[in-house]
């Protein structure tokens, strides 16, 4: 039964980003720090999810919704649940993700529902290139039709300490770059989401600021089964504001190392430039696995809080995902 919810790749840094940022980088970083405020300089209960909501649940999600499913896509939600990952703890309300996240294209408030109103993210598709024998471009029917589809309840860990608890539909990623068939030398995956100014109210007030928005993985941690291609959320197709129509999911590792709405992916034998760790590098490095006893130079990591119920948890390091990553990190 449905459930009853809503209905580059070999490039310098300095030529990945725009030059003037870097020749003006102080300024900009103020700039952009200034813009994000709380969002992440005042990590505080109070001032948080569940405060001040003006809007019902329905207006929230209804605002992100997609076009319904049909054909092969239709077969695919809800998928199963695959048994072997559990929360540990309980469900976040699909409300409380739908209304409380960050889409940096969009605003830098935690309300990117308020701003994706031209945002289309159908159709769609991607490419897989660089180091790899099958380059290629996948659209969401070939995703639908080439994988089996599964449900995973992935604890999700904010760097700015709130958590949540969803139930992403997909299938891991390492599936989808063996189709790709990476070269021996490809040492990381680098990935990058849409650039459309027009449709991103941020993008376009910040043309500066070193978009597309774009992240990476070591092909090691792109490989561990714990990584995955989501499209979907709740037994749904992800809205919008939760990086519809296809994101990466890495639940180990800080949220903003799950980039949304990708439409490339690059094996490289080269560590890639990344967003965050691009504009402030000694505040979230390219590795960024949660961990309880690295601080953030700007608060503790030790704790973390609940969308929506607002219960506070000791922070377990790797999210307490360490069980599935093996040796990975033989030196953490």
């Amino acid at each position: 039964m449905k459930r009853s919810i809503r209905k580059l790749w070999r490039v310098p840094q300095s030529s990945h980003t725009p030059e003037s940022i870097y020749a003006n980088r102080k300024h900009h970083r103020r700039d952009f720090l200034q813009s994000v405020g709380a969002g992440i300089a005042g990590i505080g209960l109070g001032a948080f999810a569940g405060g001040c909501n003006t809007h019902t649940a329905e207006e929230v999600t209804k605002a992100g919704a997609v076009e319904a499913p049909s054909g092969e896509a239709s077969e695919v939600y809800p998928a199963e649940r695959n048994t072997k990952f559990e929360y540990g703890r309980d469900e976040t309300a699909p409300d409380e993700v739908a209304r409380w996240c960050n889409f940096y294209e969009f605003t830098s408030s935690k309300e990117p529902w308020r701003y994706i109103e031209k945002f289309q993210p159908t159709p769609w598709s991607f490419e897989i290139d660089g180091l790899c024998n099958s380059p290629g471009t996948f659209d969401l029917d070939d995703l639908f039709k080439g994988f089996h589809f599964e449900e995973r309840a992935y604890r999700h860990r904010c760097v700015e300490r709130w958590a949540m608890c969803v139930p992403w539909t997909g299938f891991p990623l390492a599936e989808l770059l063996n189709k790709a068939e990476p070269k021996p030398d490809a040492k990381f995956v680098a990935f990058e989401t849409f650039h459309r100014p027009k449709e991103c109210p941020y993008v376009e007030d910040n043309p500066n600021l070193p978009w597309p928005y774009t992240e990476g993985l070591t092909i090691a941690e792109a490989m561990n089964d714990l990584a995955f291609v989501a499209t979907g959320a709740y037994g749904e197709p992800l809205l919008k504001q939760n990086g519809a129509p296809v994101r990466i999911v890495v639940p180990w590792k800080y949220g903003f190392k799950s980039i949304k709405s990708i439409v490339r992916i690059t094996l490289t034998d080269q560590q890639p430039p990344t967003y965050w760790n691009t504009l402030q590098p000694r505040e979230y490095g390219f590795e960024a696995n949660v961990n309880p006893n690295k601080p953030h130079p700007r608060w503790s990591q030790s704790q973390e809080w609940m969308l929506g119920t607002r219960e506070v948890f000791e922070t377990v390091i790797y999210n307490g995902y360490g069980e599935f990553l093996g040796d990975l990190y033989r030196s953490a």
